[in-house]
Order: C-alpha cells, then structure tokens, then sequence
C-alpha cells in the first residue's frame, strides 16, 4: 500500500493473472475485520483500491489478498 504509514487514506495496488474470485480485507491488530474492501470475482489485470480510515484510531492494521490460489498479508499503519 501506499502511502504506508498513512493518514487518513491509503491505496492498495495489487495485479491477478487469472480470472478469480478476490477478497480484501482490513484487520486489526486483534485479527477482527473491520472492512471489507473487495469480494467479487475479477478477471485478469491491475487493480487500485482506496481505503479511507478517517473513521478508524491510530495504529497497524493489516490487509489480506485472497484468490482462489493466492494468499497474501502485509502490515500498514494509520498516524493521526
């Protein structure tokens, strides 16, 4: 993502070879989701998702990419 740390607003960048279904969501440092930024099937290209965390407290928060064969997590973090 970019930029990382963020405030309020970041992009997540990510590319799919394959048409399939995606997910991306946003944890905190709990493990709870607290957004849910992608879930529909998508077919081969780059992408750029917007979160705005205005409404979220300071601190890390992680993101997580799932296709149906890809799995990926990485840390971001949001300074108010």
């Amino acid at each position: 993502n970019y930029p990382n740390p963020f405030n309020p607003e970041t992009n997540i960048n990510f590319s799919i070879p394959v048409s399939s279904q995606v997910s991306l969501n946003v944890y905190n440092t709990s493990g709870q989701e607290v957004a849910s930024l992608v879930n529909e099937r998508l077919n081969p290209g780059s992408y750029k998702v917007d979160w705005n965390a205005v409404n979220f407290t300071s601190g890390i928060y992680y993101y997580t990419i799932r296709t149906e064969n890809f799995i990926q997590t990485r840390k971001m973090l949001l300074i108010k």
